[in-house]
């Protein structure tokens, strides 16, 4: 515990600057286990209740993890060791979980409980451990909707299944609802620190979107991209997909496409890591032509009606409800006021697309089978991205405004992690000391 609260002493203390500097490796590997070991003893046991899996069995072999078997191995483990199992086993009468590991190495605070001379065969092992538990449910990585689920592969799966004498295999379920509330579950803790990584996000897109990185006429999104890459990497932080720049303009077929030049609308899809938690954030730009001080009108007007969408969704988070059933509020109502709208909104947390209900597809408007009829559930984050189509007058083609904020629903609603962009980004900036 005292790790963790220096460590995050120091994260607190470097959040008041505009580029806060992260913390260095070992502090961050001291709140990464701090966090972990939070989650097993204080969110896994209520999981597992919820579910009805009184033991769940995640194995992976080094370099073929498990994506959810990468979120439970320790900060200093970057991969399994030969191959690593975990077991969780949760008592009926106590509601304890029981934390053990069929390895040769410690799994972090996990011991090992493998004695080699008495069970050549780590298979042997592990069935020992479940027939001296007696689980009623054995759940197992496997997942037709959610491929963050179903980690187990093929080898050890059948492996497993052809050691368990035939009363166990006969209990053995996916543990698919149990991974995704473990992977979507966000902890307090965690909480605590999410906002500071979006900060860092909108910090990072205001310094690319700004005449210290742009000189209209030159730069071109590439060069945008690559310093977004670059920044995120020297900032110490890590990205989970490379950024993408694009422009919207009122002549697309103009020469030299890929260069930024006065009355371009630029956009950036960015996402940065940071103690195994991900932001993923779109925003907009508008290069001032000679004489302007402003975005035109009807650009601001797009920006707002896409600012519209997003409180059109907020509105329909409510638990229980499907992602499939809040797509299709959230659509109707924008089209009944007049908007033009597109959602493909989504988890967002140990992975940039995240386990948990599926809130559309840019392709997919209509519902998205399997992972948009999973049901929403508290202390869970998502990015909201959506995007409203306009005309704007003397454009030859719509305008597309594409926005992407971060948001976390609990038992009090649904907020912005660090709040939302609702004004375009202007380059250069206004001085307030230049008329």
């Amino acid at each position: 515990m005292k790790k963790f609260l220096l460590a995050f002493a120091l994260l607190l203390a470097t959040s008041a600057h505009a580029q806060a500097q992260v913390l260095p490796l070992r502090a961050q590997a001291a709140v990464i286990n701090e966090l972990l070991a939070d989650r097993l003893d204080h969110l896994l046991p209520e999981m597992m209740a919820q579910t009805g899996i009184d033991m769940w069995v995640v194995v992976s072999r080094e370099y073929n993890e498990d994506p959810v078997l990468k979120t439970m191995l320790p900060a200093e483990w970057l991969n399994a060791r030969r191959r690593t199992i975990l077991v969780f086993y949760r008592d009926a009468r106590s509601g304890k979980v029981e934390q053990l590991a069929v390895a040769r190495y410690d799994v972090g605070g996990i011991k090992p409980l493998w004695d080699k001379k008495k069970f050549p065969n780590q298979w042997d092992a592990l069935v020992d451990i479940i027939q001296t538990r007696n689980p009623q449910k054995i759940g197992i990585n496997t997942s037709t909707h959610f491929g963050h689920a179903d980690g187990i592969d093929q080898t050890d799966y059948a492996e497993l299944l052809a050691a368990l004498p035939a009363p166990l295999k006969s209990r053995v379920v996916s543990a698919e609802p149990l991974a995704v509330r473990w992977l979507e579950t966000r902890s307090e803790r965690e909480m605590q620190i999410y906002p500071q990584l979006v900060h860092a996000t909108h910090n990072i897109i205001e310094e690319g979107f700004s005449e210290r990185v742009i000189t209209p006429g030159i730069t071109t999104t590439d060069d945008v991209v690559w310093w977004f890459r670059q920044k995120i990497r020297d900032l110490g932080y890590d990205t989970w997909f490379h950024p993408s720049v694009e422009i919207q303009r009122q002549d697309p077929n103009r020469a030299n496409p890929n260069v930024i030049i006065p009355g371009d609308l630029l956009h950036v899809d960015i996402g940065i890591t940071y103690l195994r938690l991900n932001t993923d954030i779109q925003q907009h730009a508008y290069v001032l032509k000679p004489g302007e001080t402003a975005a035109p009108e009807a650009l601001r007007k797009a920006f707002a009606g896409a600012n519209r969408v997003q409180d059109i969704l907020l509105a329909q988070f409510q638990t229980g409800r499907s992602g499939n059933a809040m797509l299709a509020a959230a659509l109707q109502q924008a089209k009944a006021e007049g908007l033009r709208p597109t959602i493909y909104s989504h988890p967002i947390g140990y992975h940039g697309h995240a386990a948990g209900p599926a809130i559309g597809m840019w392709d997919a408007q209509n519902g998205v089978p399997g992972s948009g009829d999973e049901l929403l559930r508290p202390r869970t984050a998502y990015s909201i991205e959506l995007s409203n189509t306009a005309e704007i007058p003397g454009w030859r083609e719509p305008v597309n405004i594409m926005l992407e904020e971060d948001a976390y629903f609990d038992a009090s609603g649904i907020r912005f992690i660090n709040g939302r962009q609702k004004q375009l980004l202007l380059l250069p900036r206004p001085s307030p000391s230049v008329e």
